[in-house]
């Protein structure tokens, strides 16, 4: 079966504020809805507010964290009172709306397209058969006459579960088509869904709306307000754009794909697989394997040099390139993937000082493969020698489908041998063994570490190294 889906091209798109817009039109693009201020929206209510930065709390419900400044939009109704929804005062038809948001442990909130049709936001961190209710579905439309248990209909359901850890930024674009209305105001076309994307997901492709889902503001009609639920629970966005639908999009046209039928491969089990993987444009790992789990949590792995190169969630790997014809010998995620590292360096390392250069290749440390062995559940421990010592590194998917655990152990103790937990743009302890990195794109957990990690600067970076006496366990949380 060949499997074609609309991707987003770069045309240049446009937010309509208010303005008559003549069919066809070709519309400049617009810069970003601001978040200076609250003054984009009508009568916002107290639980909206604007700030600089928001963090939210693992251990906490509906509770979110914010520090001083714009740029943030934030919805947090407290404990004690609903908040209220928020509407733009710019009205949209066709569209393609792109935002950053991020929710608080627990949240339920939702973006409603033209005010009618809710786009289904919720902290689905672990789902792993995700319903239109959960993260990224396209919520039911309601009927109050029928049956009990049987009012709600015609939802849709993400492809799969996309979603990040609360606290987490989280990527959504998507491509909406307006229903369509006659000159006498009756409707000849229902809205559509054309695409979307979830942290770099297809979770959508083409799907009709057939009507407005439940709580929806107003009647169908050609132009709304983009509307965000705020009566329901802590959640927070940013780089809000939204941008008209270039005509080739309408309907579904400008479909890619086509060529060979993809090869897929899921993970029902514990499941390996060996290729090379792309951690970036020319970066590529050619000795790596790829790890799969039944908590549809996966990772692949640098054998060369011990290091964890990235963790995704949802379905496991697409083979394709590797196995399509001559191949290229690389397979690559099929979910949401979160890179760990830019940049291919051992993760463990000799150092004279916390603050030493971190070497970029094994050269003169006597580092040696030494493959792996499987636990009683089918899942890999990585064994190398480095500096003298044997290496354990045992890296399994969290039963709870949170993330990743981590046991690396050497077999004798040694001085000044560092591991390299983290690099990015920031990184930053959020609480105590709680560290947030790279943008809030995702989290690392000690549970007692004999060593306090250290955040160093290097190359206007951040990273996060640790001292390994003998034994280590952690968390990676995405």
């Amino acid at each position: 079966m060949k499997l074609t889906y609309l991707r987003f091209g770069t045309t240049a798109l446009v937010l309509l504020f208010g303005t008559v817009v003549v069919s066809g039109q070709d519309l400049p693009q617009l810069s970003a809805l601001s978040l200076n201020d609250l003054s984009a929206f009508k009568n916002p209510g107290s639980s909206w507010t604007v700030a600089g930065s928001v963090t939210a709390n693992l251990n906490a419900a509906n509770e979110l964290t914010a520090v001083k400044g714009s740029g943030t939009l934030i919805n947090n109704p407290g404990k004690k009172g609903h908040g209220s929804d928020l509407f733009s005062h710019a009205v949209h038809g066709d569209m393609i709306l792109e935002l950053d948001y991020l929710m608080a442990k627990g949240s339920n909130s939702g973006i409603y397209l033209q005010g009618n049709y809710e786009f289904q936001l919720l902290d689905s961190w672990t789902a792993t058969n995700p319903l239109s209710s959960d993260n990224g579905g396209i919520y039911e439309r309601w009927d109050d006459n029928k049956p009990e248990g049987q009012q709600g209909f015609g939802g849709y359901a993400p492809r799969q579960n996309a979603s990040k850890a609360p606290g987490l930024w989280q990527h959504l674009k998507i491509a909406f088509q307006a229903p369509q209305f006659d000159a006498s105001g009756n409707k000849t076309a229902n809205a559509r869904i054309l695409s979307a994307e979830l942290n770099g997901v297809l979770i959508h492709d083409n799907v009709e709306l057939f009507g407005p889902t439940r709580g929806a503001a107003d009647k169908e009609k050609a132009l709304g307000a983009l509307r965000f639920q705020g009566d329901h629970g802590a959640v927070a966005f940013r780089n809000i754009k939204i941008t008209a639908l270039p005509k080739e999009l309408r309907n579904g046209g400008q479909k890619g794909g086509g060529g060979a039928d993809p090869i897929y491969i899921d993970a029902p089990v514990n499941t390996m697989i060996r290729s090379f993987v792309d951690i970036a444009p020319r970066i590529r790992v050619v000795h790596a394997i790829s790890v799969g789990s039944p908590q549809k949590v996966h990772y692949s792995y640098d054998l060369d040099k011990g290091l964890l190169v990235y963790g995704w969630r949802g379905d496991f790997v697409d083979a394709t390139p590797m196995w399509d014809g001559r191949g290229n010998g690389t397979s690559r995620p099929r979910g949401a993937r979160t890179a760990f590292t830019a940049t291919l360096q051992p993760a463990l390392a000799r150092l004279e000082t916390a603050q030493a250069a971190w070497p970029l290749d094994t050269t003169g440390t006597g580092f040696k493969p030494r493959g792996y062995v499987m636990d009683n559940e089918d899942r890999p421990e990585f064994k190398y020698n480095l500096h003298g010592l044997q290496v354990s590194d045992a890296i399994k998917a969290l039963e709870n489908g949170e993330g990743l655990s981590r046991e690396i152990s050497l077999d004798k103790p040694a001085a000044n041998i560092y591991l390299m937990l983290a690099s990015g743009t920031d990184i930053q302890e959020l609480s105590k063994g709680v560290y947030l990195v790279d943008g809030q794109s995702w989290y690392l957990k000690f549970n007692g570490p004999q060593d306090k990690p250290i955040i160093r600067d290097a190359a206007g970076k951040k990273e996060l190294i640790i001292q390994l006496r003998s034994k280590l366990n952690y968390s990676i949380l995405f």
